[in-house]
């Protein structure tokens, strides 16, 4: 929760700054309109696993990354957007038959696209909903060693969800705030298939940034 108000308070203080704008800088969300956006996020998992015979819980670390999105605008109100970041989590397997197990750590790379509804376009605050689906990517996987020798995790395909409101700050330019909740899903095998696990990582993705309209 601290983490999304840090990121309220940041586009509160975005729009402050934004007042002075003369009107006659004002540009409305149009068709045709191609936007780029450039955010910081917080990649937050929601985590829910079953690991074969050991049991326990599965915790993957929360990460703080770079993400763009690439919008064009079919009509006034309704967009396409193809979002992509990457994070690297440590991932820890806790309350097992073993005690708590280091997995090491992974990269994710869950490129996602989605349709957005955009209320009021013509407006400075416009917000918007978006739904799509998200192909999720596991790479650059690290063993702890020890205990773990070998791990391996099965790429996703998944929905995503998408809340999010723009502040045109002057002309082209604009202010983000952005949340999505995206379901990835993993079969994870350990060691060489002596320990299977079914994992859910479903992150929440808070993130702010800016945006300019081409």
């Amino acid at each position: 929760m601290s983490i999304l108000k840090k990121c309220l308070a940041g586009a509160l203080v975005l729009a402050a700054l934004a007042v002075p704008a003369a009107a006659e800088d004002f540009k409305p969300k149009q068709a045709g309109d191609f936007k780029v956006r450039l955010r910081a996020i917080a990649v937050i998992p929601d985590e829910d696993a079953s690991i074969g015979v050991i049991g326990g819980d599965i915790d993957a670390s929360n990460e703080y990354v770079p993400e763009l999105d690439f919008t064009y605008f079919i009509t006034d109100n309704i967009a396409v957007a193809l979002i992509a970041a990457t994070a690297k989590h440590e991932i820890t397997a806790e309350n097992t038959a073993l005690g708590n197990v280091d997995l090491g750590d992974v990269w994710l790379l869950p490129p996602t696209l989605s349709a957005q509804y955009h209320f009021m376009p013509e407006k400075r605050f416009s917000p918007y909903l978006g739904v799509g689906v998200n192909y999720t990517l596991f790479y650059g996987e690290d063993d702890a060693g020890g205990t773990v020798n070998a791990i391996e995790y099965d790429n996703s395909v998944g929905l995503s969800l998408q809340a999010g409101i723009d502040y045109v700050i002057s002309g082209n330019w604009s202010a983000n705030l952005d949340v999505k909740k995206v379901f990835i899903n993993t079969d994870v095998t350990l060691n060489n298939g002596a320990i299977t696990a079914d994992v859910d990582l479903d992150p929440w993705i808070v993130g702010i940034g800016v945006g300019y309209r081409f």
